[in-house]
């Protein structure tokens, strides 16, 4: 590891980039989710309430990661644990916003949305591979991190299963 920075050079910091991947990455699934509602609740339609409500459930389950993600490393930093907090709670509010958004305009963006979701997951994949997992390892407690990632995919694979 050479120390230097890759990409583009920006004044922000990791956490802010991390709190604004996130958050972008939240819009795409807020409208998949006001989609899947709005597509059950019509007459004929083939998506079920019930799985709408699964697709609610399970992205609602990740957040929770994700909004730690962003909160522990700004109560790291020193930040207080509201102000933290808030930042992790702010990343995931564009949700229901865009849930509400994508209920309004389901005839507009049904051909689009793969495309939204593939950029979200893209954006997510990013993050992930390009800052949350070679921070992970540096530190004496690098299995845990490993750990986590493993239980967090084994959780959702069980969800998929049983509710999918």
């Amino acid at each position: 590891m050479s120390g230097l920075t890759e990409g583009p050079s920006t004044q922000l910091k990791k956490s802010t980039l991390l709190f604004l991947a996130v958050t972008l990455h939240n819009i795409p699934e807020g409208l998949a989710v006001g989609l899947s509602f709005a597509l059950a609740a019509r007459e004929g339609s083939s998506l079920s309430l019930s799985a709408a409500l699964v697709l609610a459930i399970g992205i609602g389950l990740q957040n929770l990661p994700e909004g730690a993600a962003i909160s522990l490393p700004l109560r790291k930093q020193g930040v207080s644990s509201q102000k933290a907090f808030a930042f992790g709670a702010l990343s995931g509010i564009v949700e229901p916003i865009a849930g509400v958004l994508g209920a309004i305009l389901v005839k507009s963006i049904i051909s689009i949305m793969p495309w939204f979701l593939a950029f979200a997951a893209g954006a997510m994949i990013y993050v992930v591979v390009e800052e949350l997992i070679p921070e992970a390892q540096l530190g004496e407690h690098s299995d845990s991190g490993t750990l986590g990632v493993m239980i967090g995919f084994l959780i959702m694979m069980i969800l998929d299963i049983a509710l999918g």
